[in-house]
């Protein structure tokens, strides 16, 4: 892990599809690498294409091509493992600094991931049929919930 955070600047701006939120220096981005080898320990990134400089520029993008197998936790979302793999296809847009990386981000389709891994329902079965209806029921409540409150608040109360 050090080896790979000495190639970012200390006060890197990293956001990842597959974490909730930005980070910002090493710290966060060391919680995100502990968090996702912890869940995927046999993670490999295989690179596609590129790197794609622009000259004169300190950027680069990158396509790569990710697998790894759900074998520990999922944090922070809590999954427990599911012994399944994923492979997915994602994009590096680097930016840098005094020879680092000072800006990364990376996208990929983490809802594919999440159906390869068996959390999320399949596309266009049963169970994602299921899970739109109950969103939809879920989605009228709180319509009907805030236009209550909304006559509520019109007559004073």
């Amino acid at each position: 892990m050090d080896r790979l955070l000495a190639l970012m600047s200390e006060d890197i701006e990293y956001r990842d599809d597959a974490w909730p939120k930005p980070m910002r220096g090493h710290a966060d981005v060391r919680e995100f690498l502990e968090s996702s080898w912890r869940a995927f320990p046999d993670i490999t990134v295989e690179l596609l294409d590129g790197p794609y400089v622009i000259p004169g520029e300190p950027r680069a993008a990158l396509h790569w091509r990710g697998r790894a197998t759900h074998t520990g936790p999922l944090d922070p979302a809590g999954f427990a493992p599911t012994g399944r793999r994923w492979e997915q296809d994602g994009v590096d847009l680097h930016e840098y600094r005094d020879g680092r990386v000072c800006k990364l981000r990376i996208t990929l389709d983490v809802l594919s991931i999440s159906r390869q891994l068996g959390l999320m329902p399949a596309a266009g079965g049963r169970a994602e049929r299921a899970l739109a209806m109950a969103h939809r029921s879920a989605s009228r409540v709180q319509q009907e919930i805030r236009k209550r409150q909304e006559i509520r608040k019109r007559r004073g109360g």
